[in-house]
């Protein structure tokens, strides 16, 4: 009986708990490069085993990365964000430091280290022939949940203490899917419950349409809303209305007869 209750409890365990996340490579011997890797690069910051590092003053010098998946190392180092050049209020996108093959190792290195979200597969991101219906879902989404950081447009925008929403013009359409899926940095996390695969979809064929549609309003002046409207304003327009003004009082009836009395 004690077997039984034991191969049962196995088994239950084996059918209901999550998949461990993992990249394309999550064969013992990618695990094995991954921590290699991970010793060499990322322990520093993150522990050797992935539980983090607390400073003296208890803020975290690095966060722990046991259950955040594969996904997230996917597009933390695939964007070059990390590793970090240097500590900071977040953490800017640079040259990729490691190949695809080595962030995949990496990945499924992290992904060992507790369930998470896996790296999405091309399927899971792919909008080509996608229709208008999808875009503009996709636009409905974007304005509802994006906009208030990363601009009507996707060219980003401040945050507080130091911090951006970085633009979304020219990112690839798996890390935008991976940024939704694990909410890096400041960003919350649209997980499945909360935007579908099929809603971040939508949302990524919206912002590719976006790249492709070319702007006819003249001039974007970057896209970034009536901050840079209203300085172009300010400095161009008010700068002429200045600039005439000194013309025209330079060339009043009072000037000409003052330069004929003089003559």
């Amino acid at each position: 009986m004690l077997l039984i209750g034991l191969l049962a409890t196995g088994a239950t365990y084996y059918a209901v708990s999550p998949a461990s996340a993992s990249g394309s490579d999550s064969s013992t011997d990618a695990v094995a490069k991954g921590r290699n890797l991970f010793l060499v690069g990322c322990a520093s910051c993150h522990g050797q085993n992935g539980e983090g590092i607390v400073t003296k003053r208890g803020k975290n010098y690095g966060p722990s990365l046991i259950g955040v998946g594969g996904a997230a190392v996917d597009f933390q180092v695939g964007t070059g964000r990390m590793p970090m050049a240097a500590p900071g209020p977040q953490a800017p996108e640079k040259k990729v430091t490691y190949s695809k093959t080595e962030i995949s190792q990496l990945a499924a290195y992290v992904a060992s280290l507790g369930p998470g979200e896996s790296v999405p597969s091309k399927s899971d991101y792919d909008t080509s022939g996608y229709g208008t219906e999808s875009i503009r879902r996709g636009g409905e989404l974007f304005r509802t949940n994006c906009t208030a950081c990363h601009n009507f447009a996707g060219s980003g925008g401040a945050l507080p203490g130091g911090k951006y929403a970085p633009k979304l013009v020219g990112v690839s359409s798996k890390h935008i899917y991976e940024a939704l899926l694990t909410g890096p940095q400041q960003m919350p996390v649209f997980s499945n419950d909360v935007l579908t695969p099929q809603d971040k979809r939508d949302i990524i064929s919206y912002l590719k349409k976006n790249e492709r549609t070319q702007g006819y309003g003249g001039f974007s002046m970057g896209a970034l809303g009536p901050v840079s409207e209203g300085m172009f304003a300010w400095l161009a327009g008010i700068g002429v209305l200045v600039g005439f003004a000194v013309w025209i009082a330079s060339h009043t009836a009072r000037v000409r007869k003052r330069e004929e009395g003089t003559s």
